[in-house]
């Protein structure tokens, strides 16, 4: 009994030296936990993947930073491309309300922004009703507010549909959270220069994975598909977003 007691006693011990690292959970870390842990409890989600060629793209870029006067990030066309994709496909930013599907007035679009303070999903609004420029300008501002802490409420209300890049960071792929207030998420990897076949021979293009969380109570299998198949068509074809 003894070597039982001075094992119980000794865990103990351990126990409370264990305590002295813990990191307590700040406000920002408990919401997040909360939202995302409610959201996968409560939407029954289904995941697609694709690829999409951004040669062309990424080759855009530098010369639409001289003729625009903006730095056009990868993120920019990814918005771009999500608006105007719920233009031709608007479930995939609608809501369950009760027993009906409310299709959003505005698509806006969420973007997910890691700042020293948590991580935060600052809101594009009405992103279907503005240029390139003007989303990679509304990027650019919120991003550095939200990095300076000085983000609102406003800038993070009325989101309906959202996306992540994890590609900065070097993640080929992953699969997004759905956010509890929209119905669809995009996860954006890392852009990779891929060898690929093409008219009989291999020939090195940037490949970029995409992968998409819906929903399914809001959209089916075949819906997704067709949208994400027009997100990739835009990306593919950068005149579009023009």
């Amino acid at each position: 009994m003894k070597n039982l007691t001075e094992n119980h006693i000794d865990f103990h011990k351990y126990a409370e030296k264990r305590c002295q690292t813990c990191i307590p959970l700040t406000k920002i870390q408990n919401l997040i936990g909360k939202r995302m842990l409610e959201s996968k409890l409560s939407k029954p989600c289904f995941y697609i993947e694709s690829k999409a060629d951004v040669t062309i793209m990424m080759s855009l870029r530098p010369k639409l930073r001289r003729s625009l006067g903006v730095k056009i990030t990868t993120n920019a066309f990814y918005i771009r491309a999500v608006a105007q994709a719920v233009k031709k496909y608007p479930l995939m930013a609608a809501k369950l309300d009760g027993n009906h599907i409310r299709i959003a007035d505005a698509v806006n679009v969420g973007f997910a922004v890691d700042a020293p303070q948590g991580l935060f999903v600052p809101v594009i609004k009405k992103a279907d009703k503005k240029t390139l420029a003007e989303i990679a300008e509304l990027e650019k501002a919120l991003t550095e507010k939200t990095r300076s802490n000085k983000l609102t409420l406003e800038d993070m209300e009325v989101e309906t549909i959202a996306l992540s890049n994890l590609g900065v960071y070097g993640i080929d792929s992953f699969i997004g959270i759905v956010p509890p207030p929209a119905s669809t998420i995009l996860a954006i990897g890392n852009i990779i220069s891929t060898a690929v076949a093409r008219d009989d021979s291999a020939v090195v293009r940037k490949m970029v994975s995409l992968s998409l969380a819906v929903d399914h109570r809001i959209a089916n299998g075949p819906y997704a598909a067709k949208f994400l198949n027009h997100i990739v068509e835009q990306l593919q074809n950068p005149q579009q977003l023009l």
